[in-house]
């Protein structure tokens, strides 16, 4: 029993130690340094805004609520649905990436999924966080600050 308790705790104390919450200049960064800024005709300020509603810059981020069932993870909340696989939902799995890879603290495999996913017809819309609250909005203070 004692070893088991240990296992357990060693297991969440290195799932802690993989997941990165960011902060809105750090990020920013990234992304930046990634090409996001005006890709797609999109603004790094409009991909910080989306980052911080879709998981609160929290790399291990996890939606399994979806209505039909579906799940979204890491940073951008990537769905299984159409982006990446999980086993647990067929999937279309565009970006050919297991999902669990969303949830780790590098964040390139999610940029690079992210700018397939604003290619497709729907455009930043795919991420009803971005249309909720940061679409046609004032998003200077999501750089504000930030030494980019």
């Amino acid at each position: 029993m004692r070893s088991i308790l240990i296992i357990s705790l060693l297991s969440c104390f290195f799932a802690a130690y993989n997941a990165k919450v960011f902060s809105k200049c750090e990020l920013a960064g990234k992304l930046k340094a990634q090409g996001m800024a005006g890709f797609h005709g999109y603004s790094l300020a409009d991909w910080v805004c989306m980052a911080q509603y879709e998981s609160n810059f929290n790399t291990q981020a996890f939606n399994g609520k979806n209505a039909n069932g579906s799940s979204d993870y890491g940073l951008f909340q990537l769905n299984n649905k159409w982006w990446c696989k999980d086993n647990d939902y067929p999937s279309a799995n565009t970006c050919n990436i297991m999902c669990s890879k969303f949830l780790d603290d590098d964040i390139d495999d999610d940029i690079i999924c992210a700018k397939r996913a604003v290619q497709d017809s729907n455009e930043m819309s795919a991420w009803v966080a971005w249309v909720n609250h940061c679409k046609n909005k004032d998003l200077s203070k999501y750089l504000a600050g930030c030494q980019l």
